[in-house]
């Protein structure tokens, strides 16, 4: 697949079939990401990976207490349809994998460095034949102390994109995109 298909094929896929993801394929995906530019070749991001559905959505379970609890009622997430408050709603969409980048350092450039190696990985995802989808509801409770410890994250690194990886379930129609707003053009 040529890159400029894979741009335009790339959708946030929330069905995914139960066939997992192989370490492979995995391996593959954190390659493409590292290929990401960074401020200074700082290279500031870190992986973890999570293979295992039950467990995902017990960590949903609990993101999605800890999103609710932290929202008032009048908050926008309860219009969501089959958002955070449905008790059957997985965060994760019941994929098996979920890929958290974090961001290793505090520097200013961090966290951007660290979304574009998770473009590269979704990219490179959706050239494999894979789906994705960035999860921002799991970032307060990946954020949390315990949660970093759960997990062996590094106190002083900071999650900044969770992307759930899986083989879609079924295609997933393009949603419409405004035209390019250009504030300025001199």
């Amino acid at each position: 697949m040529e890159l400029i298909e894979a741009i335009y094929k790339r959708r946030s896929i929330r069905d995914y079939t139960d066939r997992p993801v192989a370490k492979f394929e995995i391996d593959a995906l954190l390659q493409a990401a590292i290929h990401a530019p960074s401020a200074m070749n700082s290279q500031p991001w870190a992986f973890v990976i999570i293979q295992n559905a039950e467990r995902l959505k017990n960590y949903s379970d609990r993101a999605k207490a800890l999103l609710l609890k932290s929202v008032g009622e009048n908050s926008p997430i309860h219009a969501l349809h089959h958002g955070p408050t449905d008790p059957d709603f997985n965060i994760f969409y019941n994929a098996g994998t979920l890929i958290v980048i974090c961001a290793k350092s505090g520097n200013d450039f961090a966290p951007g460095d660290c979304c574009l190696a998770g473009e590269n990985l979704m990219l490179a995802a959706c050239a494999a034949g894979l789906g994705t989808c960035p999860i921002g509801f799991a970032l307060p409770w990946l954020r949390l102390s315990e949660t970093k410890q759960e997990l062996g994250i590094p106190q002083e690194y900071n999650p900044v994109l969770p992307i759930i990886v899986g083989y879609p379930s079924g295609a997933t129609p393009a949603t419409p995109r405004r035209e390019p707003e250009i504030v300025s053009w001199r």
